[in-house]
């Protein structure tokens, strides 16, 4: 059996999806700058999409933008509102994705700004006494935290951090691309300036995604300045030919996902129950990373296991490979180095001796498939107790 558990990762394209992007691939394949018919209906194909993001989170097709993706979208949201606004200290957490602590420590290198890092607890909650004391020295900065995490799972209260960067006069950004097409944004009523989403983590192409930018920022301020230059696309707002194809999948992606947002959950979530049940009753010694257990906290589709401490840590990914499961030791941006997961290292009391696996589920995963992931780890356990023996 072969078994994906690498969702966070990226996710198993819609067929659905791969339908509505395969006419823009072939027949509608004008350059969408160009004023002839032929651009003109593939024009029509991207307003479209973005008229449809916009609907379903609840804003004006004028606040979305489209990028290549999550990163572009964070790195847009964090260096232009730095640029434009003329912001001088930022706040984040040690344990977001690279693209925005990367981005940020960089930053902080060039003297762009000056950077504090919040505190987080055993388990990966954000100190939100620590964060509104940061706040309330330093008003007017810019704070960066995500939604949902992408190793440990935890769900960030964007309402309540949304109201302190409000009192503060804050520009808040939320990563959001683990919760985008998982769980509903109304972006009327979410107090946030900037959210992003990638096609590729609910079932839409690689290579595509949006920076959703409030018109006016909740913080009170204009619009932001373009982060890449050199055309008039995304009505000033992005130079470069769009990926017409990959918006149009994107779009039609996030509406499936919303459609039937609610039966994917229970089924997912259901899965991931059952797994925690398993490995708890059958492997001894085993904990999970995080609240990536506590299903109330924790995304649905990410569960992060610690497994014991043993002599085939190293391997365990290996192993489960040649098994045929596809699993993640961390965020897969840093999988392919020998760098071990910042998140985990992050967190106060950490074990390092201690083996993690990131299982992330999908709407595609199986009960089977969940079963032979628990079969298969408990077996590796035992093998090396009887080798030890």
């Amino acid at each position: 059996m072969r078994a994906y558990f690498d969702n966070a990762a990226t996710t198993r394209l819609d067929p659905e999806v791969l339908e509505a992007m395969l006419p823009l691939m072939t027949e509608e394949f004008g350059n969408p700058s160009s004023i002839h018919s032929h651009g003109r209906k593939v024009r029509t194909a991207i307003e479209r999409a973005r008229k449809t993001v916009a609907t379903l989170l609840n804003t004006s097709p004028a606040e979305i933008f489209f990028t290549s993706g999550g990163t572009e979208a964070d790195n847009t949201a964090i260096r232009s509102s730095i640029e434009t606004y003329g912001l001088t200290h930022a706040i984040t957490s040690p344990l977001e994705h690279h693209a925005v602590l990367h981005t940020l420590e960089h930053l902080h290198k060039q003297g762009a700004v000056t950077l504090n890092l919040v505190e987080v607890d055993e388990e990966g909650r954000i100190n939100l006494a620590h964060l509104e004391e940061l706040l309330r020295a330093n008003p007017g900065t810019l704070v960066s935290l995500m939604h949902g995490n992408n190793e440990i799972g935890n769900l960030l209260d964007l309402e309540t951090v949304g109201r302190l960067c409000q009192e503060y006069k804050a520009v808040f950004h939320s990563d959001t691309v683990q919760t985008m097409g998982h769980y509903r944004h109304d972006l009327q009523q979410l107090p946030v300036d900037f959210i992003v989403g990638a096609a590729h983590k609910f079932h839409g192409p690689k290579g595509v995604g949006f920076l959703y930018v409030n018109a006016h920022t909740k913080s009170g301020r204009g619009p932001i300045h373009p982060f890449i230059h050199g055309g008039s696309q995304e009505r000033n707002m992005r130079g470069g030919t769009e990926n017409v194809y990959g918006i149009v999948g994107l779009a039609k992606a996030l509406e499936i996902a919303y459609a039937k947002m609610e039966s994917h959950r229970q089924y997912i979530e259901s899965l991931k129950s059952r797994m925690i049940g398993q490995l708890c009753e059958r492997l001894d010694g085993v904990s999970f990373n995080g609240l990536s257990a506590n299903l109330s906290e924790s995304l649905y589709t990410v569960l992060n296991v610690g497994l014991p401490s043993s002599e085939m840590s190293d391997m365990l990914l290996f192993n489960l490979d040649i098994a045929g499961i596809s699993a993640s030791g961390g965020s897969a941006c840093t999988s392919g180095s020998n760098l071990g997961s910042h998140v985990l290292s992050a967190l106060p009391h950490n074990d390092a001796e201690r083996g993690a696996i990131r299982f992330s589920f999908s709407k595609y995963n199986t009960v089977e498939e969940v079963d032979y992931a628990v079969d298969t780890l408990v077996e590796l356990f035992k093998r090396e107790q009887a080798a030890v023996k």
